[in-house]
């Protein structure tokens, strides 16, 4: 493995705290889709960044990629190369906690946490969660589809209250959902987990 280099480390810090353009809250770090950063030439002011899209065809990448040229320029880099990367794909599980609680205190629901690896099963059950001891027993069948992030109860990020329901399975882009608390009554976008 190769270790990066001093001035790699301070131009992925740099790329890392661009915002996102969708998200202006959070950083491309704490998205977690700026993957490497990489110094090529002798006269070391070639830049190739590696920045994965939280979905395949996701309009923000381009807005990203200038973002982190204009960033890496103005700091000397004379050509700067951003490659979108989709292997390995990016997950909900690459936002950094910071990251999560940023969404939550801008008032967007976190995704929750995964537990385990491989993809996200989509269930197209009940629109609302509610809290552990306030749910319905789960009949045998969903029971065994039911998944840890199923079984966690969506929290509304005005109140805390788990009592949630779904209005829309999406909202203002296509990675969150538009959901309401029934306790505050407050809407509130749900950043997906995928």
């Amino acid at each position: 493995m190769v270790t990066a280099t001093a001035l790699e480390e301070r131009l992925l810090e740099l790329a890392g705290a661009v915002p996102d353009p969708e998200l202006p809250v959070l950083t491309l770090r704490e998205l977690g889709v700026l993957r490497a950063v990489r110094v090529h030439g002798g006269d070391g002011d070639t830049v190739e960044v590696d920045l994965t899209p939280t979905y395949t065809g996701c309009p923000a990448i381009e807005a990203m990629s200038l973002d982190i040229e204009r960033v890496l320029r103005a700091h000397g880099m004379r050509e700067v190369t951003v490659r979108t990367v989709l292997s390995p794909a990016w997950s909900t599980d690459d936002i950094t906690a910071e990251g999560r609680e940023k969404l939550r205190e801008f008032g967007i629901a976190p995704p929750r946490v995964r537990h385990g690896d491989g993809p996200v099963p989509l269930a197209l059950g009940p629109t609302r969660t509610r809290a552990p001891h306030t749910a319905h027993a789960l009949s045998a069948a969903q029971d065994a589809h039911a998944t840890d992030t199923a079984a966690e109860p969506l929290r509304c990020p005005h109140c805390g209250s788990a009592d949630t329901e779904l209005l829309s399975r999406f909202s203002s882009t296509a990675c969150k959902a538009l959901r309401r608390c029934l306790a505050c009554r407050e809407p509130f976008d749900h950043f997906k987990e995928l």
